[in-house]
Formats: structure tokens, C-alpha cells, sequence
């Protein structure tokens, strides 16, 4: 079954293949250390090399879930936002979902690579894109917030590459790769004093050892 086929099953949006959700904080980029309802989407093409989420790359493995119900649980939080990721959460139309989040007063934020036309309504997006496939066209100008990962010295071409399609407003961040985070780290910042526009982002929840 292709992705297409799979994404048919899910009611335009209605459902969702749920991977996982839960309350926790925001540990990377610009909305570091803000309370969030996290909502894991399955399914995921790009096939980074060191994912850490590599358990919800086939959709075909979580039940749909329907939105409403969703919805429904991230609304009995505190905090009045949530942050869908995945996988690569635009495989689906988000138009529902965001809409039914707007209703209950909550703000919505994506983390995608851009791989594929984003739908839905954004309060923030996060674009973290992907050598292997990158986003599709006109998503640069949307993100508020570039995030690229460095895993090797070779990655800062990427980056500039990418920044060089952003609206002069996102925010720029460079995030060293967690399993080489002790040997890249000194080049990230080495470049970020050189090149000041951007800023570093660390997975501040792993060195926190929340979700």
C-alpha cells in the first residue's frame, strides 16, 4: 500500500494514525521550555538516518484515532497549545484538526520537514528539512522557525542553502545531531560565533530526561 492509499483511510482528516500524545515541554528551538500538548502523527518517507522516532515511520502500524477525541484530551491541559510532529505530519490534511483546536482556544504548532504541502492553521512552524527530500515548494516562506540538524561540518552548506529561501522574520537554528552531540557541538558553535544570525537549539528534554 502506498501513502496515498493510506492517508485515504483516514476521512480527510477525521482520523489520524495516533503514534502517541502526551503533555510535557518543549525541548527544542524557539519555544524551548514552553508547556505543550505533543501530538505524534505516524507515517514518515524521508528516512533520516538517525531518527529518533523511527518507531513511528509506518502508519499502517497505529489504528486511526478520531480527531475529535484528540482534541478532546489535549484540551483538559493547562497550557492552551499543542504541537503535532511525527513521522512527517503534512503525509495528512490537518485542516480538521487545527480547526477543531481553534474552537477550544488553543494555539497550534507543526515540526516538519516540509517534505510534502502543509495544510491546516499555524500559529507556529517549525521547518526542519531534509537533504534526502526536500520540502516542497513555498513551504521556506511559511516557517517561522528554521531548524537544521548537523551531524558532520558538511550540514552548514545545507543550512545556508535553506536559510537563503526563509523570510527575513524566522528564527534560525542550528541543532547538533544527539549521538554525535559531544563531537559536533564545538563546530556549532564555532560557526554560530562566526555566523550570528544563527542560534543553537539542544534537545533540552533529553538532557532533561522528560518525553
Amino acid at each position: 500500500m502506498n501513502f496515498y492509499d493510506t492517508v485515504m483511510q483516514f476521512d480527510d482528516g477525521r482520523m489520524l494514525p495516533l503514534v502517541e500524545e502526551f503533555y510535557t515541554l518543549q525541548g527544542e528551538g524557539y519555544q524551548t521550555g514552553r508547556a505543550a500538548y505533543f501530538i505524534r502523527i505516524g507515517g514518515c518517507d524521508v528516512g533520516c538516518s538517525w531518527c529518533d522516532s523511527k518507531l513511528s515511520w509506518n502508519p499502517e502500524v497505529f489504528p486511526p484515532v478520531k480527531v475529535d477525541e484528540i482534541v478532546e484530551r489535549a484540551a483538559g491541559f493547562p497550557a492552551k497549545a499543542v504541537v503535532v510532529t511525527g513521522g512527517e505530519p503534512t503525509l495528512y490534511p490537518l485542516d480538521y484538526l487545527c480547526a477543531e483546536l481553534k474552537k477550544r482556544g488553543i494555539q497550534t504548532f507543526i515540526e516538519t520537514s516540509g517534505a510534502y504541502t502543509l495544510t491546516g492553521q499555524w500559529d507556529w512552524i517549525c521547518l526542519s528539512p531534509k537533504r534526502q527530500q526536500p520540502p516542497a515548494e513555498g513551504i521556506h516562506m511559511m516557517a517561522d522557525e528554521l531548524k537544521v540538524i548537523i551531524s558532520s561540518p558538511a550540514d552548514f552548506d545545507w543550512a545556508e542553502e535553506n536559510a537563503a529561501k526563509v523570510k527575513s522574520t524566522c528564527q534560525l537554528y542550528l541543532q547538533p545531531e544527539w549521538s554525535v552531540y559531544n563531537q559536533i557541538i564545538t563546530d556549532i558553535v564555532d560557526y554560530i560565533m562566526q555566523h550570528p544570525k544563527w542560534r543553537v537549539s539542544l534537545q533540552a528534554h533529553k538532557f532533561m530526561r522528560i518525553p
